[in-house]
């Protein structure tokens, strides 16, 4: 018997493959259908999972790398079709796209790309266990990454000294080749300190709110232990001073004066640990002291939000949305240009465009900000709170303590904004015209700039220790990738990737991502996969709402009426049918705080400062105006005393009513679009 609440990776494939053939009959018959379902099965069952997400997505990216224009298709590992180079397997869709020699045609077919794209990724980051040699790798290369960057803080120390108005110093006549190449290296670290003061020229670094992050720390305190203070680097107090960034007031500080007196001012390292990603490998974060933390998150936030509100820095460096850059890796890939028709109100095509915006990826970007390049490219009074904020030393996961040579790695809430800043003022100060400027696009390590100033993004990017990923970097033919948007031709060609294994217990974390993983499929047309995935769901959790019921919980696209919630009431108090559903809910956990404790959480994470209030950003309660409000709905109260867990939600029977005044935010991505209709629907 068929367990109907079982679902194995392969099922998935072979429905991904049925839905296929149905979009091209016409050239993947019911015949070839067969053969390569039966083919990759028997290769299943050898490989194994290995099959799906490691060697399907190898060859997808031979097939990315090849769009490219510049080289073949490599398809090694795979039978080839007679007299080409061409794999058998998908080779229908294959000669859609390329000729006999691997090399791509005048008119690939799109459609053809996105089906292979969809079904060599779609367990690409399935979340299995790795390997533990791993784990070695990933810390060997932590490591090797920071040795290298010694040399850049030299470079960069030498050109912060040296004399910017001489083309021949001697300080930095060794750091670049060529006294051309090193003049004009001054001309851009000079044009870029430039951009930074320009930028944070009014920005006060002590007008900031503290607060703790929601990962761990090094310190090892948890919960409410994290706003008692008992050792604080000397470092932080030069810059934020101890009564007005640590306590409420000074009622405060006169209450806690004993536990003061013990309070050490040390410096703590932070802790490296690995925590799962996915088969690839384990992922490398920083757990920061609880101190640096506290500093680091208020900093960080008032960084981000002044730079997306700045005129120099708005529309080119983003933080909280990925449209731009998405928009951008689109309009790159299309081979034609738009232009804004303000008559008609609709962007109409006006000519060719051939590959006029390229995506660049760097490579362990977090990792490759030098201490250096932080000192020499950002204004005094910020660097100097950069630096006081920082973890001077890390302890890796065998013990040992090495001194960093980066500015901080991932886990820092300094790493994201520091990164994004670097590399837009290096590239503003290298663009050689406006134009070009106004074109470069920063989201963290995703990076937008035009076609013909490439080259040299590239050069001066690696030059300050940055490292450029050109096998994800997208700087030839019409195939483009940001911020998790893929684009060919001007179409997105994104995959559905899965990430959480299929359970048949009751998971919330399965119930949530395979609803979002089923409504993805759903809105690219794979109607078979769709309906594979919705039915397990409705085996193991029986009736799920359809989206046109407009309940606010996981929904699916399309469910059956004898499928759908049965079980309802009328809400007399809100006028409203409800039905009970399944959803997710996360236990709030109480904990035993103080007073001072509990108003210090209250005024660092549930309060807004107005505009107008300046100065010590903890003031006396008692001098609080009518300015500091609950941030976001006042209806509902913040309580300082319990705390949320993170992977600790439930999957709960509840009543839910209809909202028809509001959008429900359903988890799925977009589906494929031309660039023109994206452009009309988002960017009027």
């Amino acid at each position: 018997m068929v367990d109907t609440k079982s679902l194995d990776e392969f099922e998935i494939i072979a429905a991904l493959l049925h839905d296929v053939q149905t979009s091209m009959h016409e050239v993947f018959t019911p015949r070839a259908l067969r053969l390569t379902t039966v083919k990759l099965r028997n290769r299943y069952a050898r490989e194994g999972k290995g099959l799906l997400t490691k060697t399907l997505p190898r060859l997808a990216k031979a097939l990315d790398r090849a769009l490219t224009g510049e080289v073949p298709l490599n398809s090694e590992g795979w039978r080839k079709l007679p007299n080409s180079k061409l794999p058998i397997f998908m080779g229908e869709l294959f000669q859609r796209i390329f000729s006999h020699d691997g090399w791509l045609l005048p008119t690939p077919c799109v459609t053809s790309v996105k089906h292979l794209r969809s079904l060599f990724l779609v367990f690409y980051k399935y979340e299995l266990p790795y390997e533990t040699d791993q784990e070695q790798e990933v810390l060997e290369k932590f490591e090797r990454t920071d040795r290298e960057l010694e040399r850049y803080n030299h470079v960069c120390t030498n050109y912060s000294t040296c004399d910017t108005t001489s083309p021949r110093c001697a300080k930095c006549s060794s750091s670049f080749k060529g006294e051309q190449s090193n003049g004009r290296t001054k001309e851009i670290v000079r044009e870029a300190k430039r951009l930074l003061w320009s930028v944070f020229g009014l920005f006060d670094e002590r007008d900031i709110y503290p607060k703790h992050g929601p990962g761990s720390v090094s310190t090892k305190e948890t919960g409410p232990g994290k706003y008692k203070w008992s050792k604080i680097s000397p470092r932080i107090l030069e810059t934020y001073p101890l009564d007005e960034f640590f306590f409420v007031s000074l009622g405060h500080v006169a209450d806690r004066y004993q536990e003061m007196q013990s309070l050490e001012l040390l410096e703590s390292s932070a802790k490296v640990v690995l925590v799962p990603k996915d088969s690839r490998g384990p992922r490398l974060i920083s757990e920061e002291p609880l101190d640096f933390q506290w500093i680091q998150q208020g900093l960080g936030r008032a960084i981000v939000t002044h730079v997306e509100r700045h005129p120099l820095t708005r529309h080119n460096v983003h933080f909280t949305d990925q449209r731009p850059n998405q928009l951008g890796a689109l309009l790159g890939s299309s081979p034609v240009e738009f232009f804004y028709s303000e008559k008609t109100g609709k962007y109409i095509p006006c000519k060719l465009n051939h590959g006029r915006y390229v995506t660049l990826d760097l490579k362990e970007a977090s990792d490759r900000i030098s201490i250096g390049l932080v000192d020499l490219l950002f204004p005094d009074p910020l660097k100097r709170a950069l630096m006081n904020c920082r973890s001077l030393s890390t302890v890796l996961p065998n013990g040992k303590v090495i001194k960093l040579n980066k500015f901080a790695p991932m886990g820092s809430a300094l790493c994201f904004p520091t990164l994004a800043l670097s590399v837009w003022a290096i590239l503003t100060a290298a663009a050689p015209d406006a134009d070009t400027r106004e074109s470069i696009l920063v989201y963290g390590d995703d990076v937008i700039v035009k076609s013909e100033f490439s080259e040299h993004a590239i050069e001066q990017l690696e030059s300050f220790g940055l490292l450029v990923n050109r096998d994800k970097s997208c700087t030839k033919g019409f195939f483009r990738e940001s911020c998790g948007e893929d684009s060919f031709r001007g179409e997105t060609v994104t995959p559905v990737r899965i990430r959480t294994p299929w359970s048949s217990a009751h998971r919330p974390s399965v119930y949530a991502s395979w609803i979002a993983y089923a409504n993805s499929f759903h809105a690219r047309q794979y109607h078979t996969t769709y309906s594979l995935i919705a039915n397990r769901l409705h085996a193991v959790y029986g009736a799920i709402p359809s989206q046109d019921m407009c309940l606010t919980c996981p929904s699916l696209v399309e469910v059956p009426e004898e499928l759908c919630p049965k079980t309802k009431r009328l809400n007399r108090s809100l006028q409203r049918l409800q039905f009970k559903v399944w959803d997710l809910k996360t236990p709030r956990l109480q904990f035993e705080m103080d007073g001072w404790s509990k108003l210090l959480r209250y005024f660092c994470e549930s309060v807004q400062r107005p505009k107008s209030q300046a100065g010590n950003v903890l003031a006396d309660a008692g001098t609080l105006g009518p300015g500091w409000l609950p941030s976001g709905n006042t209806g509902s109260m913040f309580s300082a005393s319990s705390y949320t867990k993170r992977d600790t939600s439930i999957l709960v029977r509840v009543w839910r009513s209809e909202d028809r005044h509001q959008p429900i935010k359903a988890v799925v991505n977009r589906p494929s679009v031309s660039a023109n209709e994206y452009v009309r629907s988002r960017w009027r």
